[in-house]
């Protein structure tokens, strides 16, 4: 019979890490969302099975699967009711990497990512006065001699407490004197064991939801030249191709929450017994998680095509945010119907749905939001002129 299942080929990691996942039950997660605390076994959990090196070559020490493996691993994590944002990066980080890095650079740090003796966990991308307005980054990079020198500060760069390493986006041409809007950016990998409180400062931000994000400064940071990941100047189109794969991994996290909410909202509607029968029996508890499971499955299509297109080499722009913008409102829309559906008891922490909701709710915002993901079908796809940007007269 023939399989129409997207990740067939990956139910064993999908059992696999089901079994890790099976480990970190609610209590866990519970306690280190009350602490602000990093899950830091969870992730060791994860590494001692391979699955983060998932995306990395045989020949580094990894697996050298897909980007439709890497998504099969985040999805189950969630449909388990764990959180993967404590490490997902290193596997979107990994498109940067492999595509645009030196063959040095993966001699260099691949192999300890794969092994977990290094962590690639911090992306430095997002600045306090730009936003998702990329191009108006105002971190800089200046060539000294063998070093480049970093002085900024990002903002929004979850795990950098975390990780030994950071894929970073700096100017290193003047915007004015660029030869395009797209052009005079540059992206490095750096290492930061050793220039906390040398260079690198990094501050907590906290928030509703315990991502471990923070804030970043680099004041005179010396890095070696040879951190350039591909050619000077050519960063922003690097970034795309990785943020393709980040949205693709995010939708598919989405997909996993929206499969964990539905299964816990039904559960409950099944046992919950209020005026002598289960409250599922109503229409009124069954109409919005059914209508909720319907908008699961067209966004789980849309993610595991955007997947494919990815792994076929190619950057599918469109429907990589198509399918992270669907795969949010999915998941949103689960956690609407399963909050319900529990009443009072939902925002009761033993149940943990309250704490999977306020994860859910980040999604419609991170790591872009909704409404420019709608600008850029409407531009790209649609025709319509161009919403937001430079505006020129």
């Amino acid at each position: 019979m023939t399989s129409f299942d997207p990740t067939a080929d990956y139910a064993p990691i999908r059992e696999g890490v089901a079994r890790v996942c099976a480990e970190f039950p609610g209590t866990y997660w519970r306690d280190l969302d009350s602490r602000r605390a990093y899950p830091t076994e969870f992730v060791n959990a994860l590494i001692r099975e391979g699955y983060l090196a998932a995306m990395i070559p045989e020949e580094f020490g990894g697996s050298g699967l897909n980007l439709t493996a890497a998504a099969a691993i985040l999805e189950e994590i969630h449909k388990n009711g764990c959180n993967a944002a404590a490490c997902h990066a290193q596997m979107y980080t990994m498109g940067t990497v492999l595509r645009h890095g030196s063959p040095e650079q993966k001699r260099r740090y691949l192999p300890g990512i794969a092994a977990g003796t290094l962590r690639l966990q911090a992306f430095g991308v997002t600045e306090p006065t730009s936003g998702t307005d990329t191009l108006a980054l105002k971190t800089t990079a200046r060539r000294d001699g063998d070093h480049w020198v970093i002085n900024g500060q990002k903002i929004w760069t979850s795990r950098a407490e975390h990780s030994d390493l950071m894929v970073l986006l700096a100017r290193t041409t003047p915007r004015d004197k660029a030869a395009s809007r797209t052009d005079g950016l540059s992206v490095f990998l750096v290492d930061m064991r050793e220039h906390l409180g040398h260079g690198i400062t990094i501050r907590p931000i906290r928030t509703m939801m315990n991502h471990a994000t923070t804030e970043v400064f680099f004041d005179n940071l010396r890095i070696p030249a040879d951190a350039l990941v591909g050619e000077e100047g050519k960063g922003f189109r690097y970034i795309l191709s990785g943020m393709n794969s980040e949205r693709i991994l995010i939708a598919a996290e989405c997909i996993g929450d929206a499969k964990w909410f539905l299964k816990k909202g039904a559960d409950y509607a099944r046992e919950r017994v209020v005026f002598g029968a289960p409250i599922g029996r109503n229409q009124g508890v069954q109409f919005p998680l059914a209508r909720a499971q319907a908008h699961l499955m067209a966004a789980e299509a849309i993610v595991y095509r955007a997947a494919a297109m990815y792994d076929s080499g190619m950057n599918p722009g469109v429907e990589a945010n198509t399918a992270k913008m669907l795969a949010a409102d999915a998941s949103w829309e689960a956690a609407e119907a399963c909050l319900q559906t529990h009443g009072g008891f939902g925002f009761a922490e033993e149940y943990d749905v309250e704490r999977k909701f306020r994860e859910a709710r980040l999604y419609q915002v991170a790591p872009i939001s909704t409404n420019l993901i709608l600008c850029y079908i409407a531009e790209q796809v649609l025709g319509l002129p161009k919403s937001y940007g430079e505006v020129r007269g």
